[in-house]
């Protein structure tokens, strides 16, 4: 089942109906997001700043995320795992 599921979201996400903005939400967005999203796309200056931030945002937590992932540091002899692990 676990597989089924993984195809169907792989072949939602590899469509280009759903990458790719249609015809009519191209001469909606602005010049530069043409083609990329659906919608009318940001309709004031506060938009783009709400959208930076929150990519900012997002690329931040991404790195700590990974960054803690791969090398957690956890070697004091007092850290919670080691009551786990014993």
């Amino acid at each position: 089942m676990k597989h089924v599921l993984r195809i169907c979201l792989l072949a939602l996400a590899l469509n280009p109906a759903v990458l790719f903005a249609c015809e009519a939400c191209k001469k909606n967005q602005p010049e530069f997001l043409q083609g990329i999203t659906h919608g009318t796309g940001p309709e004031g200056k506060w938009d783009y700043v709400i959208i930076v931030a929150a990519i900012i945002i997002v690329s931040i937590t991404l790195f700590y995320a990974i960054k803690f992932l791969v090398n957690p540091r956890e070697n004091a002899p007092d850290h919670i795992k080691n009551i786990v692990i014993e």
